[in-house]
């Protein structure tokens, strides 16, 4: 597919996640209202063309920072969790009005990668957002900064928006930024920019090479995390497209046909309960099997069955998220146990047949169904 063709895909999207980064939304910590309204205008105008979005926003801490008078986005993880608790007032607030003057309404929806991690609660997270769509609510999500301390530390909002793309199954992520998309080379002060790659059909080592650090001293994911997030959302059949915030009604100009900044080509659609064990559950323990194990799952798409266990690492849950690695500790698949990982200890390379003797009691055959895993390579 050439460049042009690839472009001309972006206008059928349906249903867009929006990622607003800090240094949009704000400078040096403090708001820029007129960014609020543009931004309204842009989704609303999309909404009256029969188009959904979903708005990732960044922003909180810088926003509580500013107003608790620091010059700093918090030194610690509680001062973090103290500013995102004053600043998600105030960033919501004014989407709210911004909206409102275009009568359209706004849902706040502050969320977890551990509250996604249980798929119970990733399934009413996707309802609630879909039924926000069909309202005609514009939803906007955040990471809960006030009680997630690992996402403070090690998360960023573009690769919650890519999880978001998986959620409500988008067709297209957008990621608004402090830079014009992914440069050539990385960017050096004192010299000329270097050219943009305009279009990316995989991201390789040498497109990985290109990237570079954060931006500001408020925003907390650089290049890397951006490219992690175009990665995930084209594992979900979604493109991305990352471009500056400072262009003028960019999202309506994109949906027009507009090129601007960088667009990642979508892959394979990994749906729904694959994709979700794949990059959003959290193994809770491994399985090592054995060679002829992985080639059964791998070549033949079949169910892990007793006989191809060689030993259990870790502690685990009927229900719960596993890795299955092979003897060289490669990983070959994620899978929900049909037992305990003490259950699957006494199950080791026992055959079917045997499980009842074994345990007392029989909750099939398998240790992992074929329909509750996901393969790597998938992936």
């Amino acid at each position: 597919m050439s460049v042009d063709e690839s472009w001309e895909l972006i206008p059928r999207a349906k249903r867009i996640v929006l990622k607003i980064g800090s240094s949009t939304i704000t400078r040096d910590g403090r708001l820029r209202p007129d960014k609020f309204t543009a931004i309204a205008r842009d989704v609303a105008a999309l909404m009256e063309r029969g188009q959904q979005v979903v708005l990732v926003s960044s922003g909180a801490i810088a926003v509580g920072a500013h107003h608790l008078g620091w010059t700093h986005a918090g030194r610690s993880v509680r001062e973090k969790q103290a500013a995102a608790a004053v600043g998600q007032i105030g960033l919501v607030e004014l989407y709210q009005r911004r909206f409102a003057r275009l009568d359209r309404q706004v849902g706040q929806i502050l969320l977890t990668r551990a509250g996604l991690e249980e798929h119970e609660r990733f399934l009413n997270a996707r309802h609630t957002m879909l039924e926000l769509l069909r309202l005609g609510v514009i939803p906007i999500v955040n990471e809960n900064d006030t009680v997630a301390t690992e996402e403070i530390r090690f998360g960023d909002n573009d690769n919650l928006a890519a999880t978001i793309v998986n959620v409500v199954e988008a067709d297209l992520l957008v990621i608004l930024t402090d830079v014009d998309g992914l440069y050539q080379r990385a960017p050096e002060a004192g010299k000329p920019r270097p050219p943009l790659i305009r279009t990316v059909d995989k991201i390789t080592p040498e497109i990985e090479a290109s990237a570079s650090g954060a931006g500001t001293r408020f925003g907390s994911g650089g290049m890397i995390t951006k490219l992690q997030a175009a990665q995930n959302a084209a594992r979900s059949g979604a493109a991305t497209i990352l471009c500056h915030g400072k262009i003028h009604n960019i999202l309506q100009r994109l949906l027009n046909g507009e090129q601007h900044g960088t667009l990642f080509n979508p892959g394979d659609r990994l749906r729904g309960r694959k994709h979700w064990l794949t990059f959003t559950a959290k193994p809770r323990g491994r399985i090592v099997i054995d060679e002829g194990a992985a080639r059964a799952l791998e070549e033949r798409g079949r169910s892990l069955l007793p006989a191809g266990v060689l030993r259990v690492e870790g502690s685990f849950k009927i229900g719960d998220s596993v890795s299955l690695v092979n003897e060289a500790g490669r990983e070959v698949a994620r899978g929900l146990a049909g037992y305990s990982s003490g259950d699957v200890t006494k199950l080791k390379g026992q055959a079917t047949k045997e499980i009842d003797r074994v345990l007392g009691y029989s909750n099939g055959d398998e240790v992992i169904h074929r329909d509750d895993l996901a393969l790597i390579a998938e992936s």
